[in-house]
């Protein structure tokens, strides 16, 4: 099965926002995918940093141009890292029970806006192709509903893992005037998203595999009582649950993220482990440094101690 990888990293660099080990946690993350066996010729691994130009600057339009590329091809095993902040805005579609979407942060956020979990969830899932798979590591605030998968696992302190059906209970949010990035209209609305992906699109299309047909823009929107139905095969670690934040952190004298960084040591000490295992054991690592709960969300009932495949 092919292999294709996207990873984002930003750090802000210059703003008031800054972080500092966003673009480590790309540059760890594809080290940990070579030793996988993923590829890194353009056509199957595109990486998006600040400290890039042109479409592999982390632009709002760039990033959904790329999500776009990532899940364009059949039978295909999908890769998604990013890096960055994670914020909340005002749900513009009611869908909501908390009245909040989460939130991913471009460079661009200032003047085009934060990428909504509506929209996320519909480059990313809803236009996966039913014989791949997206493998998912969000590190970042506000993260644990990203991208809206209807089932949602947590690991408690002592390793017992809960199941929170997001489907029957909604998305309960807490938000707070504290929190480092607010408000910002919600770049799913269609003609925002239309005007900002026309350039980006074109070029990622040219690193597609093989020629696929590609929707413009995007689509109808799509309400969580329908994506059950999806059943796609989306796997999605998140650095922590929806109302906390998510660490920038110093470990062994390198500025990284402290879910990139807890993800990557669990695989490297336990490279044959569970869905399961997996979200236990990154647990572990986090709890006597950070209060975050990490999360695992999938777009369908699985049973989590089937192996882990990356």
């Amino acid at each position: 099965m092919r292999r294709k990888s996207l990873l984002i990293g930003i750090n802000y660099t210059g703003s008031s926002h800054a972080l500092r080990g966003c673009q480590t946690d790309v540059d760890n993350m594809a080290e940990f995918l070579v030793s996988r066996g993923y590829p890194t010729d353009p056509n199957s691994m595109v990486v998006l940093t600040d400290a890039r130009q042109g479409p592999f600057y982390p632009t709002g339009h760039n990033m959904l141009a790329a999500m776009d590329w990532l899940i364009s091809e059949p039978n295909t095993c999908n890769f998604l890292h990013y890096s960055g902040h994670g914020g909340q805005i005002k749900d513009p579609d009611g869908d909501r029970a908390s009245g909040f979407d989460d939130t991913i942060v471009p460079v661009d956020f200032e003047k085009n806006g934060q990428l909504d979990s509506d929209t996320l969830h519909r480059h990313l899932v809803t236009r996966l192709h039913p014989t791949s798979t997206l493998f998912v590591v969000f590190d970042c605030c506000h993260s644990g509903s990203a991208i809206e998968l209807p089932f949602v696992y947590r690991s408690d302190a002592d390793g017992n893992v809960s199941l929170m059906d997001n489907v029957k209970q909604g998305l309960h949010l807490v938000s707070t005037a504290q929190h480092l990035l607010q408000g910002g209209f919600s770049m799913s609305k269609v003609n925002d998203a239309k005007q900002l992906l026309a350039g980006a699109s074109s070029f990622f299309q040219g690193l597609k595999h093989r020629t696929e047909p590609q929707e413009e823009g995007l689509g109808e929107e799509h309400f969580m009582e329908d994506w059950r139905s999806e059943h796609k095969r989306v796997f999605m670690y998140s650095g922590c649950k929806d109302d906390q934040t998510s660490a920038d952190a110093s470990i062994s004298g390198e500025h990284v993220g402290a879910m990139s960084w807890a993800f990557l040591q669990n695989m490297k000490q336990n490279p044959n482990q569970s869905y399961l295992q997996t979200l236990q054991n990154t647990r572990q690592l986090l709890k006597d440094r950070y209060e975050q709960v990490p999360q695992l969300s999938v777009g369908y009932e699985m049973d989590l101690n089937e192996p882990l495949t990356i």
